[in-house]
């Protein structure tokens, strides 16, 4: 009976843990925002992605799209970013930690990889009009190879705040004593 009972009460805290590892359900259509007082189509359209047309960035360049950037988001789990890449520029290892990425690749070429749990690299060359999944919460990157033209790609995120951790910062940035490193690599 004990045993059924801690079974019981184990399954209950897996579901929970599931349940806040994504975004939370909504009871109506949408979440006005609080610093709204009328909603009207504007409420729902976001024009800050218009800045990407304006030019080639010097470095890797994220213009993204969630709850913190367009509130109209809250609660729809759906996020959006555009990723400029100049010639060789790279997005350094990051992970997502509340979605996967769909990765679509509007100009040029990039090389993507992402590393699973087995530590296991998995990469791939992709062209214009490819896609490409990197699974929600893995180590990833992405690297523009050619030295003399740019590249542009969408990513879809299943949530509204999909995160993102960067790993070097993470590793290097945090104040963690090299110590630790170095008990960590032994």
């Amino acid at each position: 009976m004990h045993t059924l009972l801690i079974l019981l009460i184990g399954l209950a805290m897996i579901s929970f843990t599931t349940i806040e590892a994504t975004d939370p359900d909504i009871l109506s259509d949408f979440i006005v925002p609080e610093n709204l007082t009328s909603i009207d189509g504007k409420s729902f359209t976001f024009t800050r992605m218009r800045k990407v047309f304006e030019g080639n960035p010097e470095s890797f360049q994220v213009t993204k799209a969630g709850v913190k950037e367009f509130p109209a988001l809250e609660g729809q789990s759906v996020s959006f970013a555009v990723l400029q890449y100049p010639p060789a520029g790279i997005n350094p290892t990051h992970t997502h930690p509340r979605s996967a990425e769909l990765l679509f690749l509007v100009y040029g070429c990039l090389q993507v990889g992402f590393v699973d749990s087995k530590n296991v690299l998995y990469t791939q060359n992709l062209t214009m009009g490819d896609m490409f999944v990197f699974p929600k919460g893995l180590v990833h990157f992405q690297y523009n190879p050619h030295n003399n033209s740019p590249a542009i790609a969408l990513s879809a995120f299943g949530s509204a705040n999909a995160g993102t951790v960067s790993v070097p910062a993470t590793l290097f940035a945090t104040g963690i004593d090299d110590e630790v490193h170095q008990i960590v690599q032994d």
